[in-house]
């Protein structure tokens, strides 16, 4: 029987082991999508104790403690309630999630970064906490410090075309910084024309063009500078959160007519929506194509399901699940279009819906081309598939139908500083799966041929895939 989580950890053969221990372990990471905080990379941020950087804003561990019984305002934090009381919630819950990536990753999280080997559960967790934080207020434990000790080479962080950029702007300017921190273009907010925010939103992003906005070609023009600006930046990816994918044949006369109506309020069918953002989508991935950008569409979340707990509580607070909208119609007509006038730039397709995974596998297929290898991706495992089952299902659905040799790798996801720990779950687990197949006489036992897939996929592809 071997030890909990020992140096060969996820690795069950002997091929697995080399390939993991001596390609893929030490390669950097290309973090090239996350949520973390530019500001809080820019500033250096550290924490006064392990719950501010553990616990704060992580909704993967929000859902478990809920799911054990752990009152909200141990979660989210209540009136009375210490850092310590909340830190004490998860002790107490972590050992419930045995089967959960939560407790790998909790432990993971410990080890690689504090050093700490002790099982988390209530009974182990004053050393736990007096440990961490003991290490916390020694130093060496700030923000950019997590990002170096994982061997971050890029972060792709989200950002609102109406940001301003300024800590990025910054952070380019520090010669010794040790990693680059990029923006990604995000322009869910003007596309989300059924929203309540969106005339407020409008104006927002008039503001940060500079100039108004009163007519559709007037928002499109923003768009265009605002990514001109991304770029000047050193933003080079665009992503979009599409809940369900729109298409529907329209004019340019029609949504100049839908958008002048949202502008003063007026009522948008669901139709008209569709029409509205299938357009201004066709219009951003011609922009992105031009720019050289790579294109991101995170699609089949079905947020904010619990309508007290949005009011109650806000967004990415972990009341969020998958949806079951269909994509294969509405995408293939949305990448086809793009297509046709050629400017369809590198995508990557990520579905919350695993039932979606071979579905995208095969669709890209129809889109490869014009001399980029793997030019549309079918993303990483992400969110509620980041599991060891959700990896191996979307690996397995790229290497049946397409090049599982060209797949640009795993990507945190995340808001949190310790989750780079991620991408070593993810290297054990590939690896193990390559293991498996040289095992079964399915590959070459090929250290030459192994050893370079497995680099591409941990850090080459993505790296030569971005263009950073």
């Amino acid at each position: 029987m071997r030890s909990f989580m020992d140096d060969d950890f996820l690795l069950n053969n002997e091929t697995s082991k080399r390939l993991y221990h001596e390609y893929a372990k030490a390669m950097p990471i290309m973090d090239y999508h996350c949520h973390l905080s530019q500001q809080d990379i820019y500033e250096n941020k550290s924490y006064n104790n392990l719950t501010e950087v553990w616990l704060y804003g992580d909704h993967y561990k929000w859902r478990a403690m809920r799911a054990n019984g752990i009152e909200e305002k141990y979660i989210t934090g209540g009136e009375g309630v210490s850092d310590y009381d909340r830190f004490l919630a998860w002790a107490k819950t972590v050992p419930m999630t045995i089967g959960n990536p939560l407790y790998h990753w909790s432990h993971l999280e410990l080890r690689r970064l504090f050093g700490i080997e002790e099982l988390i559960n209530e009974k182990n967790a004053p050393v736990i906490w007096e440990k961490a934080n003991a290490k916390l207020r020694g130093g060496g434990f700030s923000v950019r410090d997590f990002i170096r000790g994982a061997g971050v080479e890029i972060v792709c962080t989200t950002d609102d075309p109406a940001d301003s950029l300024e800590h990025h702007v910054l952070l380019a300017q520090e010669p010794d910084l040790g990693f680059r921190v990029l923006p990604s273009f995000r322009p869910d907010k003007a596309l989300e024309i059924n929203r309540a925010p969106f005339v407020g939103y409008i104006a927002k992003l008039a503001d940060a063009w500079g100039h108004s906005i009163s007519s559709y070609e007037d928002l499109l023009l923003a768009l265009r500078e605002r990514a001109l600006f991304f770029h000047s930046v050193g933003g080079r990816v665009s992503d979009h959160a599409l809940d369900f994918v729109p298409w529907a044949e329209t004019t340019l006369e029609e949504v100049r007519e839908i958008f002048a109506r949202a502008l003063l309020g007026g009522m948008v069918t669901l139709e008209e929506e569709n029409k509205y953002k299938a357009y201004t989508l066709v219009y951003l991935g011609e922009l992105y194509a031009e720019l050289g950008w790579s294109m991101q569409y995170h699609m089949n979340a079905h947020r904010n399901n619990n309508a007290r707990a949005f009011r109650e509580i806000g967004v990415d607070a972990g009341f969020d699940s998958i949806g079951d909208s269909p994509v294969a119609v509405p995408l293939v007509r949305l990448l086809s279009k793009l297509d046709e006038a050629n400017k369809l730039p590198r995508t990557i397709v990520y579905s919350l819906n695993p039932a979606d995974n071979n579905v995208l596998a095969a669709l890209i297929g129809s889109f490869q081309g014009g001399g980029i290898p793997g030019k549309i991706q079918l993303g990483a495992a992400w969110w509620f598939n980041d599991t060891k089952d959700g990896m191996l299902e979307q690996m397995r659905s790229l290497a049946n139908m397409g090049l599982l040799s060209r797949f640009v790798g795993m990507l945190t996801d995340s808001r949190s500083f310790l989750s780079y720990t991620r991408h070593e779950y993810f290297r054990r687990i590939f690896c193990n799966l390559l293991g498996e197949w040289v095992e079964n006489g399915e590959v070459p036992c090929d250290d030459e041929l192994l050893g370079g897939l497995v680099r591409g996929v941990c850090y080459e592809n993505a790296k030569g895939y971005f263009r950073f």
